[in-house]
């Protein structure tokens, strides 16, 4: 006999197979984030909140720590404020020139300016320094020269004040921002617009008053706040062209916890910094996806110049670039290779002229020193740190891409969450370290781990377009022809994401091998990176020590413009560049 049908049984199998389509998704979403979380966990919100609870610590919030505060706090805006304005008075023609005129050179001068932006900050730094510092070409060579039959205090009163190199190093690192931003949304806009309104009777001014400037004005502010947020976090311009006695939030930090020892201040000042970089980094956020992009032209709107005004423009700024961003980059390997002072403690005539002693006195203990580390080591001690954080940003970041090129509710409220680190400084990090696993700094571990804390968010977000771009007929299709998933991710996945992941272990490489603010917190004495010893080169009087600086500092930027030419040849034509 014919058993009769259930249809309770039916119905709570149809609810199960619901149910199984429900959670099976979500149950693998939640695994692909569960070993990036807990590392966040581990790496930042439980150093974060280490830092939250010393400053409940009343006690030490003196009149002194108080002053201290307020006078890093007044300082880094005033110098970001100054830095921002300088930089706008130089991206935004310069942003006009790249828009509106073709001429000869024009991709080859773009790539130069965005050099300095990719190079970690420590080789900026050294670049200014090799140029127009103290000891820097100009004034060991052309103000000698010039100023012989003067007074030396004349000498000395025309040499560029800290401050000044300040402004100047943060203006050549951050002009590409406003020439890309600004210039991009520029280009993009439709001419016919400018054209109707000069058919009415308006003039230049006008016309760039009324209809190019509301325009542009989304792009403009964004940049400008983009701008703003570097210079407000800079650390290493500030620390090594500089000194303490220009104390920022971030320097100020620096000094506090590892000069002073004076943890609870220098919690006090990361919990403020963090205060302001997110509150800038939100409005950024909202100004990019609030505000739409331009009117967009498939036009171009470039041209060679015509006019004499015209052409004066354009001549005068492919010059003063030119100039601005070849003479530090030039400077820096110049002067590794000429001995321009005595060394310390030289006595008797000095060899000045051409010498390759910089580069091979990088492997000479010449003190004989026990807790002497040649600097060769720290080129290898990077090497090491980047390969590692290479493997565990690739390991971590493969997940949450994957994750997020499918999103669901969960990747909605976790994406932000993973890019938290992106809105607090690297010192801040790097305290968070000492205040929570001080026991455990004698190990060389803990520098990869924060370099990938730092690095993940650009691995991520270069891996995700990738990932999101496999056509998922091609694995259904391979699927059903029998291909095993190991087989669908070589013959299908892989090809597509092989130029994705180089350029995203590439950018992982590159973070780590000029990570500062972090490194020069937690990283052991005898274990420094290259920018580690370039800080500790440039505090140390002598020819030698200067010129050991500049010949790793001009090593640094070896590897990394290598490193730059990978992520160009490799990431995604269309990944954005901000």
């Amino acid at each position: 006999m014919s058993q009769p049908i259930n249809h309770g049984d039916t119905i709570n199998t149809e609810n199960l197979k619901k149910l199984r389509a429900i959670v099976s998704p979500w149950l693998a979403h939640a695994l692909l984030w569960l070993l990036p979380l807990a590392f966040l966990a581990i790496s930042f919100f439980f150093p974060l909140s280490r830092i939250f609870s010393l400053t409940f610590n009343f006690e030490f919030l003196t009149p002194e720590s108080l002053r201290i505060t307020q006078h890093a706090l007044s300082f880094t805006f005033y110098q970001a404020i100054l830095s921002t304005l300088l930089t706008l008075l130089l991206g935004l023609p310069s942003a006009y020139l790249f828009a509106r005129y073709d001429f000869p050179g024009k991709s080859i001068l773009r790539a130069l300016t965005a050099i300095p932006f990719m190079l970690p900050t420590v080789v900026v730094a050294a670049s200014f320094n090799a140029l127009i510092g103290p000891r820097g070409l100009i004034n060991t060579t052309i103000l000698p020269s010039a100023f012989r039959i003067l007074n030396s205090e004349f000498t000395r009163s025309v040499h560029p004040s800290p401050l000044s190199l300040i402004l100047l190093a943060h203006v050549f690192y951050n002009t590409t921002i406003i020439i890309r931003i600004v210039g991009t949304a520029l280009a993009s806009l439709d001419p016919k617009l400018e054209h109707a309104a000069r058919s009415l009777g308006a003039d230049t001014f006008h016309v760039w008053k009324n209809v190019t400037l509301p325009l542009l004005r989304p792009a403009i502010l964004a940049a400008t706040l983009l701008v703003f947020l570097f210079d407000f976090t800079s650390f290493g311009v500030i620390l090594l062209l500089g000194g303490s006695k220009f104390s920022t939030l971030e320097v100020e930090i620096y000094v506090q916890a590892v000069k002073q020892l004076n943890l609870p201040v220098a919690a006090l000042l990361a919990i403020i910094q963090l205060i302001c970089t997110l509150l800038f980094s939100i409005l950024y956020s909202y100004l990019v996806t609030r505000n739409p992009s331009p009117h967009a032209s498939r036009s171009t709107n470039q041209r060679r110049p015509k006019t004499v005004h015209e052409k004066i423009f354009v001549i005068s700024f492919i010059f003063l670039l030119s100039s601005f961003f070849l003479l530090p980059l030039s400077s820096l390997p110049i002067r590794s290779l000429f001995r321009l002072e005595a060394d310390r403690g030289q006595r008797g005539e000095v060899q000045y002229g051409f010498t390759t002693d910089y580069y091979t006195e990088l492997f000479i203990n010449r003190r004989g020193s026990v807790f002497y580390v040649p600097p060769i080591q720290a080129t290898t001690n990077s090497l090491g740190y980047a390969s590692a954080t290479v493997l565990l940003s690739l390991l971590l970041g493969y997940p949450v891409a994957i994750a997020l090129a499918n999103p669901s509710r969960l990747e909605k409220i976790l994406d932000p969450l993973i890019m938290l680190p992106l809105g607090s400084s690297a010192v801040m990090l790097g305290l968070g370290f000492i205040i929570t696993y001080g026991k455990w700094l004698t190990s060389p571990w803990l520098v990869p781990f924060a370099h990938t804390l730092v690095a993940l968010p650009f691995v991520i977000r270069t891996l995700q377009p990738a990932i999101a771009s496999i056509p998922q007929r091609l694995r259904q299709a391979a699927a059903s022809l029998g291909a095993s998933p190991f087989e669908v991710w070589r013959q299908i996945d892989f090809p597509i994401l092989r130029r994705a992941t180089l350029a995203a272990g590439t950018f992982a490489f590159t973070i780590s091998l000029g990570e500062f603010g972090a490194t020069l917190l937690i990283s052991r004495p005898e274990y420094p990176t290259i920018p580690v010893a370039i800080e500790r080169f440039l505090s140390q009087p002598g020819g030698l020590n200067y010129g050991q600086a500049m010949a790793m500092a001009t090593i640094l930027m070896l590897l990394a413009t290598i490193s730059i030419l990978f992520i160009e040849k490799f990431r995604l034509p269309n990944s954005g560049e901000f």
